[in-house]
Parts: C-alpha cells; sequence; structure tokens
C-alpha cells in the first residue's frame, strides 16, 4: 500500500469519525418528541438530551488534544470512537430517561477525544499546502454537511422505524471506522510521560470548562443574572485564574502557555468562536422555523437545508483551495462572511408566509456559500504556524472555544428569541405571530456575531504573505482537479 494511498484513506476515516460527532449534534433534536413521550420525560429534563452531551463534549476537548501529543493522536481518537459507538448502543437502548441522560454524557465524552485531535492528524499528514488545503476542504465539508444530514437522516429514522435507531445508527459506522482506523492511521511518535503528566492542571481546566458550560446551557431557563447561573459561571472563571497559574509553575503543563502566543492561532480561533455561535442559529432557529411556522415535516426540513450543503460540496472540490491559492485565506474570509450576514438578514426579513422559493432557498444557498469560503481559511491560519510537536493541543484549543463560545451564541440566541416572543404575546399578539417575531430577532445577533467575527479577523489576525506565484497557483489547481 502506497503512503499517498494511506494518507488518503486515512482523512476519509477520520472525517466518518468527525460525521457521527455532526450527525449526533442534529440528529437527537427531531426526535425530541418521541423520547419524551416513550421515556416520561417532563418538559425541563427533556433539555438534558442534548445539554448532557454538550457539557461532557465541550469539557474535555483541551484535555484529549494534549493527550494526543504525548501518547500519541491514533490511540486517543481510536479510544473515542469506541467510546462514542458503546454508548451510542446504550443510549438506543435506554431502558428510563436517566439511562439516556447517562448514556448522551458518554457520548459528548466519546466524541470530544475522537474531536480534539483529528485536526492534528490532518495537518500531521498533510504538510504540503496544496494537499492540506484539499484535506481541509473535505473535513469542512463533512463538518458543515454533516449537521444537516443529521437532520434528514433524524427525520427518516424517526418517522420510518422510531428514536432509538438514531443511535443505533453509529453501529455499522463506529465499527468500520475503528478497524479502518486501526489500520490506515499513522501515529505520532507522543512527547511521552517521563517529564510527568499535570494532573491538577488537567482537573482544574475540566472543572472550569464543566462548570462554565453548564452555567451557559442553563441560563436560558435560569436567568442570566441569577445566583445559579453567576455562581457556576465566577466558579469557572476561577478555576481558571487558577489553571493558569499552575500551567506556568509545572515542568509538563497540559496547555503549554507558547501555544497561546500563537497569534495566527488565536486570533483564527477567536474568529471561528463568533462565526460558529452564528452560524448554528441557521439550524436551531431554522428548524423552528421550518416546523412550528411553516409546518414542515422533519423530512422535508431535513432537505430544506440541502442548498446550504450543496453549495459547501461544490465549494469543497477543489474551488475554495485556488481561491485561497490566488488571493490568500484572509483576504477570501472578506468574501465569504458578508454572504453570511446577507443571509441572516434575508432569515430576518422572512415571516409566516415567505415562499421557500426563491427567499429561503437563496438564503441558504448563500450560508453555504459564505461558509464554504471561511471555515477552511480560518482552520489553516489557526494551525499555519503551531509546531507539530503542539499539534494535539492547538487543535483542542481551538475546539474548546469554538464549542464553549457556540454554547454561549445559542444561549443568547434562544433568550433573545423566548424575550421576543413573550412581550409580543403579553401585547395581544396570536402564538405564530409571536413566535415568527421571535426567530426574525432570533437571526439580528446571529448577523452581529459574524460581523464580530469578521471584526476579528481584521484585528487579530495579521496578513499573510502576498498571494502565491502563479506557478504555485497552477500546481494547487493542477492538484485539485
Amino acid at each position: 500500500m502506497s503512503t499517498n494511498f494511506r494518507r488518503w484513506a486515512s482523512l476519509v476515516v477520520v472525517c466518518f469519525g468527525q460525521l457521527m460527532i455532526m450527525l449526533d449534534s442534529t440528529i437527537v433534536n427531531v426526535a425530541l418528541p418521541s423520547m419524551q413521550h416513550d421515556l416520561g420525560f417532563s418538559q425541563a429534563n427533556l433539555t438534558w438530551v442534548v445539554n448532557a452531551y454538550l457539557i461532557a463534549f465541550g469539557s474535555f476537548l483541551l484535555v484529549a488534544g494534549r493527550l494526543g501529543d504525548l501518547i500519541g493522536r491514533k490511540k486517543v481518537f481510536l479510544a473515542g470512537v469506541f467510546l462514542f459507538t458503546v454508548a451510542s448502543v446504550g443510549t438506543g437502548l435506554a431502558p428510563a430517561a436517566e439511562n439516556l441522560i447517562v448514556g448522551r454524557f458518554l457520548q459528548g465524552l466519546g466524541a470530544s477525544l475522537s474531536a480534539g485531535v483529528i485536526i492534528a492528524i490532518i495537518i500531521t499528514e498533510f504538510q504540503k499546502p496544496a494537499e492540506r488545503a484539499q484535506a481541509m476542504s473535505i473535513f469542512t465539508l463533512v463538518i458543515a454537511g454533516g449537521g444537516s444530514f443529521g437532520l434528514l437522516a433524524g427525520g427518516f429514522l424517526t418517522q420510518w422505524a422510531n428514536w432509538h435507531w438514531i443511535f443505533f445508527i453509529n453501529l455499522p459506522i463506529g465499527l468500520a471506522t475503528l478497524a479502518l482506523g486501526a489500520w490506515l492511521i499513522k501515529d505520532n511518535e507522543g512527547i511521552g510521560l517521563d517529564q510527568g503528566v499535570d494532573v491538577l492542571g488537567a482537573v482544574l481546566v475540566t472543572a472550569a470548562l464543566m462548570a462554565g458550560v453548564y452555567g451557559i446551557v442553563t441560563a436560558a431557563d435560569n436567568g442570566w443574572m441569577s445566583a445559579h447561573t453567576l455562581e457556576f459561571v465566577g466558579g469557572a472563571a476561577a478555576l481558571l485564574v487558577l489553571f493558569v497559574a499552575v500551567e506556568r509553575r509545572v515542568a509538563n503543563p497540559i496547555m503549554p502557555m507558547r501555544v497561546l502566543a500563537i497569534r495566527t492561532l488565536t486570533g483564527a480561533t477567536l474568529a471561528r468562536t463568533f462565526l460558529f455561535a452564528g452560524i448554528s442559529t441557521s439550524f436551531f432557529v431554522g428548524v423552528l422555523y421550518l416546523q412550528h411556522i411553516r409546518g414542515f415535516s422533519a423530512m422535508e426540513t431535513g432537505l430544506a437545508f440541502l442548498p446550504t450543503t450543496a453549495t459547501l460540496a461544490v465549494l469543497s472540490a477543489g474551488i475554495t483551495a485556488r481561491l485561497m491559492a490566488r488571493v490568500g485565506p484572509r483576504n477570501l474570509l472578506f468574501a465569504g462572511m458578508p454572504v453570511i450576514i446577507a443571509a441572516f438578514v434575508l432569515l430576518a426579513l422572512a415571516d409566516g408566509h415567505t415562499a421557500y422559493f426563491p427567499v429561503l432557498l437563496a438564503a441558504y444557498a448563500m450560508l453555504g456559500v459564505g461558509g464554504g469560503m471561511s471555515f477552511m481559511p480560518l482552520l489553516t491560519i489557526s494551525m499555519s504556524e503551531v509546531p507539530m510537536a503542539d499539534a494535539g493541543v492547538a487543535s483542542g484549543f481551538s475546539n474548546e472555544v469554538m464549542q464553549t463560545g457556540a454554547a454561549l451564541g445559542l444561549a443568547v440566541i434562544g433568550t433573545v428569541a423566548t424575550g421576543r416572543t413573550q412581550v409580543l404575546m403579553d401585547t395581544g399578539s396570536s402564538l405564530q405571530t409571536a413566535l415568527t417575531g421571535g426567530y426574525e430577532l432570533a437571526c439580528v445577533p446571529a448577523a452581529a456575531s459574524v460581523a464580530a467575527a469578521l471584526a476579528s479577523v481584521v484585528t487579530a489576525v495579521r496578513p499573510s504573505a502576498r498571494p502565491a506565484p502563479r506557478a504555485e497557483v497552477e500546481r494547487v489547481e493542477m492538484e485539485a482537479a
């Protein structure tokens, strides 16, 4: 087996692992009513089907990334896939609400172990700029397209089988990923544990992130200024301060401070956080709008988002890579992010009578175009100056900040939508009119979040070197073709 074939085959394997994670982030949403009916969830406890996964996933990414640097990323990736697969089967067989919530937490833990090292595996395998651009194109397509595919798959499985199968579908994917990953993925030579393991740092950062994410995802129910929210968010901030103090003094820190000094990493991560917080609204608000206001079925809702996936697929087939070679990743962001903002403006102007064609279709297609010109450049910039030895912790850091920021953004946007809906109800508006007003207003902070991402690129991401020479552009185009 040639080295080149093995590298590209291993890319497919890690993308399957990422696909499971993305599927699980949206496939559950359309099955929540069925779970509530079968397992007797209360309305308050039903949110923990989503929250348990988010808390576990958002709390262990940084530790997973550093663990990959220390003992080998292949080991951590396969361990995460194994745990995720086993937990999926257990969750599908859950006899009661409590069992399902525990299963979702274990799924989130397995997902964090895998996701924390995937980017590091990719940039280690593909170190040539042209090849890395192609690999990142495929990876970003899986990230963006997996969510909309999850909505479609969730609707199909719930409608034609039952909610148990949204978890059982992970079994064949997980087994194939484990078998092929063990064969194809090349493990890095880890730094090793000779200098000791920063157990205290790992405990502190995990506790801080878990408390912070918990405070964020429950803020909409308890109130942003409630004692509950302030205690957990304040406690998380205090633990992070203590974590930084510890990391500056230990010999082998879980989070080397030198990584935070890489401006391309921190600047692009900040932009990714704002962008992801905004773009995730297109699924959250879009699903609610299409089903509650427009009366779409679960299957129709999944199909409605296909323009986003289709445009992303077209751009990821080499177009974005060629554009990056011509104008540079930073300049490409100045074209992509305004398109996303314009899409949210269209969605904010839509009401209960707006036709899917052409307005909503155009908005969802624009989200795909803007995302296709933004996701991969930000990934490329964030990892461009990271040493290979620190690739895992840098990947974990970037994903950690992005996921925490996305949870915060979604909680804020959900609060804005709920507040607007309640105000309209109090003034005598019908339920449908009030819900529509809430969904419309939710698109405003989403657009503002993407605008903040663009501002982060301007202020925190320094301009790269001049665009590649013509010969390099032609070589990228030939390889992409």
